[in-house]
């Protein structure tokens, strides 16, 4: 045997993506901060469900006519959503600070140097995770909410118009929320600077919207981030806001371009 072959013989094998794909897996649910973060966003967002339901309950007879047509059976969970997306965007972040933060990063990148791959690889199961538990949380905090809303005859079904579109949207929310995350994890490589940068993003921004004057205002307020992508909680399309799946069609370009920087910064760095 030549020299050249006896050295191609040793030299290890590539990891493939599916092996990567497996090794993600294992560490985000290996790592006791998966469960916890999850726990948290599904305890608040089911939690702020049920006390905007009871919110609106006890201030019907309040209301004018308007403000109680404008409440749907998933008025409740909309506002939740406001209150916890952004811990499952601390998930995201997490995944990929924490192996900056502990100098994993290094081992994980000569095990796969193709950095793209690497990213992918974490996007899909991060993606994957957060949806499943999105679409537990979601439906979870439709239903709990229902028979607090019937006292005032509220409530609806997944049957009712626009709402099991709702509800299975809220978790393909979360799960987009979550990669945006990992991209903006990727870029800042801080966790503290990539949470707080996604509460900008996510709850700042949209808060500020609401003050912006005039038509110009009013129209670029639709297209903020958490504007957009939350107009997918909507049973039907609410003034002021973009169509449901236009609005989260726009959030999913957000998460995209987020991603594609990240991968380009992702490539060009020292790890």
């Amino acid at each position: 045997m030549t020299a050249a072959g006896a050295a191609g013989r040793r030299r290890p094998p590539h990891a493939s993506f599916a092996n990567v794909l497996s090794s993600e897996w294992t560490k985000i649910r290996t790592v006791p901060s998966t469960f916890w973060t999850l726990l948290a966003g599904a305890l608040i967002i089911i939690g702020f469900s049920a006390l905007w339901a009871w919110a609106f309950t006890a201030s019907f007879d309040q209301l004018d006519r308007a403000d109680r047509a404008s409440i749907s059976p998933t008025s409740p969970m909309q506002i939740a959503f406001y209150f916890g997306m952004v811990v499952f965007g601390v998930l995201g972040v997490l995944v990929i600070s924490g192996e900056y933060g502990s100098g994993m990063i290094r081992a994980s990148l000569t095990a796969m140097p193709r950095r793209a791959e690497y990213l992918a690889a974490k996007a899909v199961v991060v993606a994957g995770v957060v949806l499943v538990a999105g679409l537990v949380v979601s439906f979870a905090s439709f239903f709990v909410s229902q028979p607090i809303l019937m006292i005032n005859h509220l409530d609806g079904s997944l049957g009712d118009r626009g709402v099991l579109r709702s509800v299975f949207g809220g978790g393909l929310f979360l799960a987009l929320i979550a990669v945006m995350a990992l991209g903006i994890g990727t870029i800042v490589r801080h966790t503290a600077g990539s949470i707080v940068t996604m509460f900008v993003i996510l709850f700042v921004l949209g808060i500020v919207g609401g003050f912006l004057p005039g038509s110009w205002g009013r129209t670029l307020n639709q297209y903020l981030p958490s504007n957009a992508g939350s107009a997918i909680l909507a049973p039907v399309r609410q003034s002021g806001s973009l169509a449901p799946w236009a609005g989260l069609g726009v959030f999913a370009l957000y998460t995209a371009v987020v991603l594609l920087v990240a991968v380009v910064l992702f490539r060009s760095r020292d790890a």
